[in-house]
């Protein structure tokens, strides 16, 4: 403890050095010609882009998908909000209600809003839905071709409102498809589509907009993107929450860490997407203009992600639970709280995010279970599971935090989580032995004689908070005696998370609804229909790329009843306990963003006191915020 305490200091000298005199100069580099006034300046966390003019969302390239694409032009058919919506969690969007299924879930019918258009002024129909769906299965190695092929039987429309799908199997779960949590399968234009001899190489450049807002004009060396509102905005689906306030829209990458700091000292850069801790100190304490999710400590929204060690489970060194256990009782969460976020995160020891409604769904109710959960060693039985830890950190914080840190256990829980593993180095040791591992002169060798080395993989200076949970974890992984590695991505890291190009890294597989209790927005996707052959490119979410039967099993029943059935709940406390028993991937905490907005040119933000989505500006469900603004003068 003496060791964590010892940080403290450091943490309050790093914030001071971030104190950084405010020096005008011209907002990112984008066009001068558009009033201030007028213009939402956010980040875009991809940074500078690669492939700038690339704009085909639905093919995987090295474009961008958070600068502006989906959360201003592009639209689909529903979004369920992570928190309480802008008109209630659900938001029937180019389909006008819910998705209506027959009694076997092998038919999935949507009724399409009428009056929406393209920016182009033709109209949105039937056939865009179908041209979507089709052009994926035609395509395979396309963004959404594995879940259309391995899902859709055939797709049609009846009316030019109405599109029935049928399923090559019952998925009661298939509408999450097209339901923004995050993103989702995104509607194409069928009259720009099919007249392209090949989809995979189509720039989509300037692209047709269904959303609020049109490509104004952007940076050919991807620096920024600017989006402006359409003069008929009322015919998009954000139009029935009235005029959206901001005309402009601008996403740029406004750079390191420092460098974002400043530009919203000097009111260049509006909304910051994730800062460090210390930089959203900074703010707080310089700026009288910035606001972020909670008013004081902790500050960051909890987004419902779960950062964890997301293992390559196709690498022979992963594929024994024995293995992932041991380096899971390495690990002192304590340390990597303090490190990552200086203690204002929130744990979680199961693979659910501790956000939104989900404590109260799956944390507490299996605490019991947690506690009595127990492994074999080879040698002993132990009981893993703290369930202190999380006040142990609240506890570390008080002396130097005072009563911004709660005392009450509910509060405890609700801002720090609960409990988590204890580090057992003895444990650990005999996990690996059991595995066939051995040690000599206090280093680790595999079963083959070879050093036992780990890379774990994180983004750099682009998720600081992440790049430091991985350090302190390789730190302690080398104290035990394991070659680890910090192996630094910068900005390559999506690319290679994807062709399974590492050993470990810091990132997230799952991810919830965050309004919603079904596990399906990530879970589906951890099929083992969906895992892809080493060295080929893995689709969505299974980064770890874990097939078991069990699993398969689980999610299979949970495709067999209803969306909002509590069945599902109980399956999804089944998925909680076999991924605890195997432990594919160690679960550290929620995703807490230190999201800062700046109110000299804009108000109306989302807050933790007017919760009406997700702050965040790479989300989708983002856009509700647009109509919600308002010029701050």
């Amino acid at each position: 403890m003496n060791r964590i305490r010892a940080l403290l200091p450091a943490v309050c000298a790093l914030a001071l050095q971030l104190f950084l005199p405010v020096i005008s100069g011209q907002a990112q580099g984008i066009p001068q010609n558009i009033p201030r006034k007028e213009l939402l300046i956010l980040e875009n966390p991809e940074g500078t882009i690669k492939n700038a003019g690339w704009f085909n969302i639905w093919a995987i390239n090295a474009g961008a998908q958070s600068n502006g694409l989906q959360q201003a032009a592009l639209d689909t058919l529903w979004y369920i909000d992570p928190e309480s919506g802008i008109n209630g969690v659900w938001e029937n969007a180019l389909a006008a209600d819910k998705p209506q299924y027959n009694a076997d879930f092998t038919e999935m019918t949507v009724k399409l809003s009428k009056g929406i258009f393209w920016s182009d002024g033709v109209e949105f129909t039937a056939e865009d839905v179908l041209a979507t769906v089709m052009l994926q299965i035609k395509n395979p190695g396309m963004r959404y071709s594995a879940v259309m092929a391995s899902n859709v039987a055939s797709v049609e429309a009846p009316d030019p409102y109405t599109v029935v799908f049928k399923l090559k199997k019952p998925n009661s779960r298939f509408h999450a498809n097209f339901t923004v949590r995050w993103g989702a399968v995104w509607i194409l234009p069928k009259h720009v589509f099919e007249k392209v001899p090949d989809p995979a190489k189509f720039d989509f450049n300037k692209p047709i907009s269904l959303g609020a807002y049109v490509l104004h004009s952007f940076d050919p060396d991807g620096k920024w993107y600017i989006w402006q509102l359409r003069d008929d905005w009322q015919r998009t689906t954000l139009g029935r929450f009235g005029k959206p306030g901001p005309k402009y829209l601008a996403y740029v990458d406004p750079g390191p860490p420092d460098k974002r700091v400043i530009a919203q000292l000097n009111h260049e850069l509006d909304v910051i997407h994730d800062i460090a801790p210390e930089g959203m100190f900074a703010l707080a304490k310089q700026s009288k203009t910035t606001r972020a999710w909670f008013k004081g400590f902790p500050y960051g929204h909890p987004d419902p992600t779960l950062p964890a060690v997301i293992f390559n489970d196709q690498n022979e060194l992963f594929k024994n639970r024995d293995v992932r256990w041991a380096l899971a009782l390495l690990i002192d969460i304590k340390a990597v709280s303090m490190a990552s976020y200086r203690g204002a995160a929130t744990i979680s020891a199961i693979g659910v995010p501790p956000t939104g409604t989900h404590p109260a769904t799956y944390h507490q109710p299996m605490e019991e279970w947690l506690k009595s959960f127990e492994i074999d060693t080879g040698k002993r039985t132990i009981k893993p599971y703290d369930p202190t830890i999380g006040k142990q950190i609240a506890d570390m914080l008080r002396p130097s935090m005072g009563e911004q840190i709660p005392s009450d256990p509910k509060e405890i829980a609700r801002a720090f989580g609960m409990g988590w593993w204890k580090t057992d180095p003895q444990a650990a040791a005999e996990l690996l032995e059991k595995a066939g591992f051995t040690k000599r002169g206090g280093a680790w060798s595999t079963p083959d004689g070879k050093p036992f080395t780990v890379r774990v993989m994180v983004e750099g200076d682009l998720r600081p908070v992440m790049t430091r949970a991985g350090t302190m974890i390789v730190q302690q992984w080398k104290q035990a005696g394991i070659d680890a590695k910090i192996d630094v991505a910068q900005g390559t890291l999506p690319t290679r998370r994807a062709a399974g190009d590492f050993d470990s890294f810091i990132g997230w597989s799952v991810e919830t609804w965050g309004g919603h209790q079904d596990l399906s927005y990530f879970l589906d996707s951890w099929h083992s229909q969906f895992v892809a052959e080493p060295g080929k490119s893995q689709p969505q979410r299974n980064w770890q790329r874990w097939s078991n039967p069990e699993l398969d099993k689980i999610i299979e029943q949970t495709r067999s009843v209803g969306f909002d059935d509590p069945k599902s709940i109980e399956l999804g406390k089944d998925y909680v306990k076999l991924a605890v028993k195997e432990m594919p991937t160690i679960p550290l905490m929620a995703y807490n963003v230190f999201t800062a907005m700046d109110q000299t040119y804009w108000t109306g933000y989302p807050t933790a006191e007017d919760p009406y989505t997700d702050p965040v500006p790479n989300w989708g469900n983002s856009r509700y915020m647009f109509v919600k603004l308002k010029p701050a003068h």
